[in-house]
């Protein structure tokens, strides 16, 4: 059992003590993850990262925060209620666990309002964009204000009235409310009165632009000060004291049994109900509110003090992405033109440029129509008879899912496997379901025991009465929106090898039946990819003790499967170099003498979400390189079905190594993941390298 410990990466505390003699140290997963969420946070300050992107990255650190309390904060929470004789077989402390989450969001949410108010709303006034409190309006900007709230909030703000022991009203998940202080204006009368008032943001903007005082200014307003400022006339028998904004998230995972029988549809169906109504896992407050009415809310609400968390005025941070641009383009990233892949979206047959040989894209540099197209063509070829798609997160409005509903009107017969769980995408993923079925496609939803995360397609062709397959895989999502932000892999190929073992995977998700034959090239989650993953590491520390050259090189979303961290120690221990890109969640720990202290792990945060998984394994000079759905965590590599696929190509081979070469040199947007310098940005070099630009390069240099 590895002993579990935690840093204080992100608090001004020393690395707290573990023992050095343990030979698995090991970050706690959400510790390590809210270093990650501190990485965005760092890109929020980055005085070199243009202004309004930064703004969006405070909206992306937001958004993932509260994520992040619906789920793993609410898991701790929940393991606390159950109690020692619930968690006691966990190789951590729930509680312990939980108290530093919260020491290190409390700091964070202080830096947060440091960014905003000493670095961007200093930086917006010196654009010309202004962000004004009431007090700073003039009388027509005023008037402006007072008729928008009479138009556009009144309507829908249904004041309540606070009762602690009669009155407790439900708050909605992630509603911004301003909690009311108030007194009778009778002025013999001196006890407090509490209310609320919810700020209708379904209805409208978050931002009011107001008409500017100056020509060529912008200037705009929050709309909780416009509803904070007539409050007077929602209360008007009360003098209003004071205003404060909070919001209470709630617990949002759903809890579904397993089980291998019933309707899990109609459970999941079900429980999406409840996700709203969920326990509180999170009350926002603003730090200036008086503790008399923190405690009060305390009570009214049924909270402990590890549910509540102090921050600024103004909450729901996410809404920041919606924060209005004026068209300043010099306040944004430069425009990275998407790289058309030629070959592919020029040729009239695809399917005769995938036959001729394998094709790699890598987006969002590469556009990813060629995607769509395979989907088109496929729907169109009269030689297409079967198409069949495994499906995670799709987009609301995908011409992929409408290539596979016009197919089947053109007579082909076309399955899709949909992952109904896949967190916060249910209900998205249902609704498409609903429609394929409709429109007759044979849709095939979640599996009890398992997720389905393999990103696969498979179109068969049949000509001459001889039938030829052609897939895609990849690293990603069928998702137009988010191939233009996750940066992701994806493999086009005719080679019999993978799709003969691919068909055993669709197979099987069809049938339910095992497969009866192993998988000699493809890596399977909960049949043979961890088995395949710990024989390749082990054959790196074989070289090695060998004294023969021995290096392994893992990029991915999160590395937290114990089993796999301890043999990484050991491929350490034996001089097998190792090198790890990880964007998130690293429970290794890297830089410990005599255990890891030759593992060099980087994070790469930028303006693509790096979402790609890859291999190599130096395997003795014959090189393995690997792409996979699967990230290095337990669920991944056990309770998942999951695809680790082989670049065969050495053509191909060669483009993901000078890809992961370039992110390995990146001295721009890397930091370091290091037991004593975690999330210090990686510097040296005879030249400045910032990857995602060296690579958008690289593509563009070489774009088929």
């Amino acid at each position: 059992m590895p002993l579990f410990i935690i840093l204080g990466f992100l608090s001004k505390k020393s690395v707290k003590r573990y023992n050095v003699k343990n030979p698995s140290p090991y970050i706690d997963r959400d510790i390590s993850w809210l270093s990650f969420n501190y990485r965005v946070l760092q890109e929020a300050k980055d005085p070199n990262v243009p202004l309004l992107e930064r703004i969006k990255f405070l909206a992306i650190y937001s958004s993932n925060l509260d994520e992040f309390f619906r789920v793993r904060v609410a898991n701790h929470k929940n393991l606390v209620r159950a109690g020692k004789k619930t968690y006691k077989k966990l190789s951590f402390e729930p509680r312990q666990i939980l108290k530093e989450i919260l020491n290190i969001v409390n700091e964070q949410q202080e830096e947060f309002s440091q960014i905003i108010h000493n670095q961007l709303i200093p930086a917006l006034k010196k654009k010309g964009i202004h962000i004004l409190r009431f007090k700073e309006l003039n009388d027509e900007q005023k008037q402006f204000s007072d008729a928008f709230f009479e138009d556009n909030l009144l309507p829908y703000i249904q004041p309540i009235l606070l009762k602690e022991d009669k009155i407790k009203p439900f708050l909605l998940n992630g509603a911004l409310y301003l909690a009311v202080l108030m007194r009778d204006k009778d002025e013999n009368k001196k006890s407090f009165y509490y209310a609320l008032v919810r700020i209708p943001t379904e209805h409208t903007s978050r931002f009011l632009m107001l008409p500017s005082k100056k020509q060529g200014e912008k200037e705009l307003i929050y709309i909780d000060d416009v509803v904070r400022e007539n409050i007077k006339d929602i209360f008007p028998g009360f003098q209003i004291i004071g205003s404060y904004s909070i919001k209470l998230t709630r617990d949002a995972e759903l809890y579904i049994d397993d089980e291998y029988s019933g309707d899990l549809i109609e459970k999941i169906k079900k429980s999406l109900k409840k996700r709203n109504v969920g326990p509180a896992s999170r009350l926002i407050y603003d730090r200036e509110m008086p503790q008399h009415f923190v405690e009060y809310l305390k009570n009214v609400f049924d909270l402990k003090a590890i549910d509540i968390v102090r921050e600024g005025r103004y909450h729901n941070n996410s809404d920041l992405m919606s924060f209005p641009d004026f068209g300043k383009k010099s306040l944004k990233d430069d425009d990275l033109p998407l790289i058309k892949y030629q070959t592919l979206e020029s040729s009239s047959n695809i399917f005769s440029e995938i036959k001729d040989r394998d094709h790699l894209l890598f987006y969002p540099y590469h556009s990813y129509y060629s995607v769509v197209k395979f989907f088109q063509q496929a729907a169109n070829d009269p030689k297409v008879t079967h198409i069949q798609v495994l499906q995670y997160r799709v987009a609301k409005k995908s011409k992929i899912m409408d290539a596979l509903i016009f197919a089947v009107k053109n007579g082909k017969n076309v399955t899709v496997f949909i992952e109904v769980k896949a967190r916060f995408d249910e209900v998205a993923n249902l609704a498409w379901g609903e429609k394929l079925e409709a429109a007759g496609v044979k849709v095939l939803y979640s599996m009890p025991g398992l997720k389905v995360h393999s990103k696969m397609a498979i179109v068969k062709r049949v000509t001459s009465k001889k039938a030829s397959y052609y897939m895609y895989l990849s690293t990603g999502n069928f998702h137009e929106k988010t191939a233009k932000l996750y940066s992701d892999f994806g493999l086009f190929t005719c080679d019999k090898r993978i799709i003969e073992e691919a068909k055993l995977i669709f197979n099987y998700i069809n049938t339910k039946k095992k497969p009866k034959q192993d998988f000699k090239y493809l890596g399977v989650g909960t049949f043979n990819l961890k088995q395949k993953l710990i024989k390749c590491v082990k054959k790196e520390i074989a070289y090695a003790k060998q004294g023969k050259k021995a290096k392994i090189i893992l990029k991915m979303n999160s590395l937290q499967d114990a089993e796999m961290i301890d043999l990484l120690y050991k491929a350490d221990q034996a001089g097998v170099v190792v090198q790890l890109i990880i964007r998130g969640i690293c429970c290794l720990v890297p830089g410990i003498k005599g255990i890891s202290e030759n593992i060099k792990a980087i994070s790469i945060v930028d303006r693509y979400l790096e979402h790609a998984r890859v291999f190599v394994f130096n395997n003795g000079g014959d090189e393995l390189v690997y792409l996979s759905s699967a990230d290095w965590m337990v669920r991944n590599l056990h309770h998942r079905i999951e695809t680790m696929f082989p670049i065969l190509d050495p053509k191909l081979k060669k483009v993901v190594k000078d890809i992961l070469k370039l992110q390995l040199n990146d001295n721009r947007k890397a930091r370091l993941i290091h037991f004593k310098k975690t999330n210090q940005y990686k510097s040296g070099g005879e030249q400045k390298i910032r990857s995602q630009y060296a690579i958008h390069d690289y593509i563009k240099q070489n774009k088929n």
